[in-house]
């Protein structure tokens, strides 16, 4: 997402990085370039107006043409600009109440039955709630089974009334039972609607007026660009919802949904999709897109997704294998399953500063580490715990089992034997130096 957009940014600030003297022309060239970026990120002609006149404002305001560094300041303020365009700040769910409702609409295969189901496991994983599904799309062929499996994937009780072909009666008894059963969310899926479809826009407005939900979250697939955001715009004059979910951020979407919704409906995009998996959902923070989409990465949200696969008790055994360089394949193995907990390799990966522009043409698979996996699951229990006893016959006995080469087992092997020297310093002098700081830090935090 956002990576042509991104390019032609950094192009656009070129102008401005010479050494050559700035001027108010230059600034104006950049400020051209910057808004045909946006129009062909799919932006609104309005707001990529508005956001250059907005930028070349405060530019001469700030005095950019005599800064020391022109360029750099000149891209603060577009960074300010565009996070300020987006929301400025992170919005949180009105969820307090006990039991809250949340209501999902928006058009036919947008994503809000899998997204109902990421909500949900995200809530209950992140904030401790205890959520009850409702499936409340009794048109779309298999909706209620959809549900059904995905609750039963993320360990989520499903309330559906098979046959029963109203969905205001459904959601009013689900609220009901909710409430005996000591559910303290409920998150609603709705059939897929057409902003046109008058009947079924009654149908929502009549749910909202029966439920008066803590929130309507409008999903939108990210996609489709301007046309989702006219269309969260005719979804909001009914339904005047209190939040914005961007589905399919993944794909292969120029980022206008993401940098114009805010503007034309007034509503905080809260939450984002980035994947296939149940965990692939994130917080959406204006100021964190701001970065990524010039180029700085987003060192914050990799640490933070670090964090939620961290386990003290875990890293205390393991530093204590490292200290006696007995980190085996098993540890290994568990390392490799934490990182793919975190989510997407090539989002991961550009979050780092820098990163991402090397590797925008990379094709990264998500399956990266599936020939590793094959290679020490092939191993013998001794073989993992004991890797020095991999002699020649061994290995070709494990190359044959995983489906790789000698080559590739002996690379993995040295990979390895790198990786346990790396450890093993860390846990010397250096490393505990390091530990000392970041435990100090972390306590600060606290």
């Amino acid at each position: 997402m956002f990576e042509n957009l991104s390019s032609r940014l950094e192009k656009s600030f070129k102008i401005l990085k010479g050494e050559g003297k700035i001027t108010e022309i230059n600034v104006a060239e950049t400020l051209k370039d910057v808004r045909r970026a946006l129009l062909d990120a799919d932006v609104n002609f309005k707001i990529a107006k508005s956001f250059t006149e907005t930028v070349k404002e405060k530019a001469l305001g700030q005095d950019v043409l005599n800064a020391l560094k022109p360029g750099q300041l000149m891209v603060k303020i577009v960074h300010d600009e565009l996070a300020a365009l987006m929301g400025g700040d992170s919005a949180d769910l009105d969820i307090k109440t006990n039991p809250s409702v949340i209501l999902m609409a928006g058009l036919q295969g947008s994503g809000k039955t899998t997204f109902s189901g990421k909500l949900a496991n995200f809530l209950k994983s992140k904030q401790g709630k205890r959520p009850l599904l409702v499936a409340c799309d009794v048109y779309r062929p298999a909706a209620i089974n959809q549900l059904k499996v995905l609750g039963e994937q993320i360990g989520i009780p499903v309330y559906a009334e098979e046959g029963n072909m109203n969905p205001v009666q459904i959601a009013k008894e689900a609220v009901k039972f909710a409430k005996t059963q000591g559910y303290n969310l409920v998150i609603v899926d709705t059939a897929g609607r057409l902003a046109v479809d008058e009947e079924m826009m009654d149908e929502i407005s009549r749910l909202k007026q029966a439920l008066n939900p803590h929130e309507i979250l409008f999903v939108v697939d990210a996609m489709t660009g301007q046309d989702a955001v006219n269309t969260a715009k005719e979804f909001n004059d009914r339904l005047d919802f209190t939040g914005v979910i961007l589905t399919k951020m993944d794909g292969d979407t120029r980022g206008g949904a993401a940098l114009s919704i805010k503007s034309i409906v007034n509503k905080p995009i809260k939450f984002v999709g980035t994947g296939e998996k149940m965990e692939a959902i994130d917080r959406f923070h204006p100021n964190r897109m701001a970065d990524r989409i010039l180029g700085m990465g987003d060192i914050v949200s990799l640490v933070e997704k670090a964090q939620e696969q961290y386990d003290e008790e875990e890293a205390r055994r393991l530093q204590k294998k490292i200290a006696k360089n007995q980190f085996d394949f098993n540890d290994f193995l568990s390392q490799i399953g934490q990182i793919k907990k975190m989510g997407n390799l090539k989002d991961l990966a550009s979050m780092i500063p820098g990163v991402g522009k090397a590797i925008k043409d990379l094709d990264i698979d998500d399956d990266a580490f599936k020939g590793i996996e094959a290679i020490i699951h092939s191993m013998t229990p001794q073989e993992r715990e004991n890797p020095g006893i991999l002699n020649g016959s061994r290995r070709k006995r494990i190359a044959d089992g995983s489906g790789t080469t000698v080559v590739e087992v002996n690379r993995l092997l040295k990979q390895f034997e790198e990786t346990r020297k790396v450890m093993r310093k860390m846990t010397g002098a250096e490393g505990k130096g390091i530990g000392r700081k970041m435990m100090k830090s972390s306590g600060k935090r606290r």
